[in-house]
């Protein structure tokens, strides 16, 4: 009876107690299907948020803080492949804290187990990293790292770096599910990374657009070179975040370049240098007409002798501005030392920006040209009419008035005619020598020799306390040769000085004058006139210089009172033009 009913109990805690065990595994597949659950809504919202950040730099700190949390590690980071693809070029991380990279030094390159994955990248998950053949340590303050788990981060199918966890919570192995969930985050990162690149690209295209139209702006306003130099060298210095924008100059009729600006770090030694084209950075930019860039410019073997210049500036990259043979100077940009070097992509959008430029310059000069050119023939035009117009009428009524002169009998009616027709003579050869310099050129208004005697003149006001009368005839510019036209100069300088120190005048009068065949000048005052017999060495200057022209020079008294000096020189048909002492014939 007993053991029939313990057979009987026994049967039924049989089919209860497998009741019971399905139970739990139901409950456990449950479990393990809300945690499934809760990983993909987790990993849904990781997608969602490394798909917010349109700035890269953000986008890659988002990318490793998700990925960290999504598998529950301690320590994560993200390392960006450099150029070369056998280095690190950027590391962010998440769980070490500033002071702690401190203590450990500048961030790895890419060498042990992160060197493995960016050798071979494909997901790498290891229980214990110090297992590894590729391991071999931890620098020193570094935090003690078991588990790990590597996957690579493509975009376009190349590898832009790689995620690296170590350290899953709990003293727990990171799994399959960890190493899945980690791949599907890495390609959303791509696409992300991809979406943070393009937005990059086109805000900076905007800045280089921006930039251009600024320049362009000031060119055709009428700004001056330098000024719009300095826009250039501003504005690629931002775009690019360089420390040290400079701009160098072709200097004319040499071979060599002047630094014309320079902004930032270094800008004073640098600012004002003339560096020659041969065997330079900038000059070979220059004379090949492209891009060249340099790893470290502060030990760069092209930098010429002279100044230790560079000093803290690593990457650089210098780009023509224009090409061929319009190359019109050079735009040099450096990056702090340890800095990352000038993209491909930098370099293009610089040459782009530069050659830009280039062409607002162009046009800015074609505008400059035509406008001087219808300032010259404007002036021309002035020129014809003064000559055939206003002389021929000035010359006709002196022509009457000097014959109306002969049928005067009153002496002094016929004197105050004959000097009507001197002041009407004198009168024409003033238009004459106005002619004369409305037909110069524009470039030699600026520096020809009548423009440098009216500057030398005006210097002299202010040692003289007046402003002396000048008057200039013929073609000065035009057949005074420059060497004879620099000893010119300097006797204006010297006799209005003497002037100045020792004629105790009030009016001085400088004539200047050519007929094709000589040039002359009279410097005549109204002062105390020369001591008889006195001998200056201002004079003794004077004369010299007329001597090594192949002139003269003549003092005398000036008529009603005062000194009158004469210097001429030869110029006609290149005779009679003199030497210099020494110059052989």
């Amino acid at each position: 009876m007993g053991s029939s009913e313990e057979a009987r109990d026994a049967s039924v805690r049989l089919p209860q107690m497998k009741l019971d065990e399905l139970l739990e595994e139901l409950q456990a597949r449950l479990d393990a299907a809300r945690g499934t659950r809760d990983r993909v809504h987790s990993l849904l919202e990781a997608v969602l948020l490394v798909g917010r950040d349109l700035q890269l730099e953000q986008a890659l700190r988002t990318i490793v803080e998700a990925a960290a949390s999504l598998v529950d590690a301690e320590y994560a980071a993200l390392g960006v492949i450099g150029p070369d693809g056998r280095s690190l070029s950027a590391f962010y991380t998440v769980g070490v804290g500033g002071e702690q990279i401190a203590r450990i030094g500048r961030y790895p390159e890419g060498h042990g187990i992160l060197g493995e994955l960016i050798r071979h990248p494909e997901p790498l998950r290891l229980p214990k990293l110090s297992e590894h053949p590729a391991s071999y340590g931890f620098p020193v303050h570094h935090p003690p790292m078991s588990t790990f788990l590597g996957v690579p981060i493509r975009v376009h199918g190349h590898v832009f770096g790689n995620l690296y966890l170590t350290e899953k919570r709990g003293g727990l192995r990171f799994d399959e599910d960890d190493e899945s969930v980690l791949s599907t985050l890495a390609v959303a990162a791509g696409v992300a990374i991809d979406n943070a690149r393009l937005y990059e690209e086109s805000r900076l295209r905007e800045r280089w657009l921006a930039a251009n139209a600024e320049i362009a702006q000031s060119l055709m306003s009428g700004a001056e070179q330098s000024d719009v130099l300095e826009l250039i060298a501003e504005r690629s210095q931002e775009i690019t975040a360089a420390a040290l924008g400079m701009v160098a100059m072709p200097v004319r009729g040499t071979d060599s370049l002047t630094v014309e600006l320079a902004i930032g770090k270094e800008a004073e030694v640098m600012r004002g240098m003339v560096l020659p084209v041969r065997g330079t950075l900038v000059g070979e930019a220059f004379a090949q007409g492209v891009p060249v860039s340099s790893p470290d410019v502060s030990r760069d073997e092209r930098i010429s002798a002279g100044p230790r210049r560079f000093e803290g500036l690593g990457p650089a990259v210098t780009v023509p501005i224009g090409s061929g043979e319009g190359v019109r100077g050079v735009v040099l940009l450096a990056r702090e030392a340890g800095g990352a070097a000038f993209s491909d992509r930098e370099t293009e959008s610089l040459q782009v920006f530069a050659a830009q430029a280039a062409v607002a310059m162009e046009l800015a000069d074609r505008r400059r040209d035509a406008e001087q050119i219808a300032v010259l023939e404007d002036r021309d035009r002035i020129a014809r009419d003064l000559h055939d117009l206003a002389i021929q009428r000035l010359f006709a009524t002196a022509m009457t008035l000097q014959s109306a002169g002969k049928l005067i009998d009153h002496d002094k009616a016929r004197q105050r005619v004959l000097r009507a027709v001197n002041d009407l003579d004198e009168t024409i050869k003033i238009i004459r020598s106005t002619i004369f310099g409305l037909r110069s050129r524009g470039d030699e208004a600026v520096s020809g020799l009548r423009t440098r005697v009216v500057g030398a003149v005006g210097d002299a006001v202010a040692v003289l306390g007046f402003a002396p009368s000048v008057r200039m005839a013929g073609l000065l510019d035009t057949h005074v040769p420059g060497r004879i036209a620099d000893h010119l100069l300097a006797v204006v300088s010297e006799a209005l000085a003497n002037v100045a120190r020792h004629a105790r005048a009030d009016r001085v009068d400088v004539l200047l004058e050519t007929d094709g065949r000589e040039v002359c000048l009279t410097v005549s005052d109204n002062g105390v006139g020369c001591a008889p017999g006195g001998r200056r060495s201002g004079l003794r200057n004077m004369e010299e210089r007329a001597r090594r022209c192949g002139g003269e020079l003549e003092l005398g008294t000036r008529e009603g009172g005062g000194t009158r000096l004469v210097w001429r020189a030869p110029i006609g048909n290149g005779e009679g033009q003199g030497r210099e002492e020494g110059t052989p014939a």
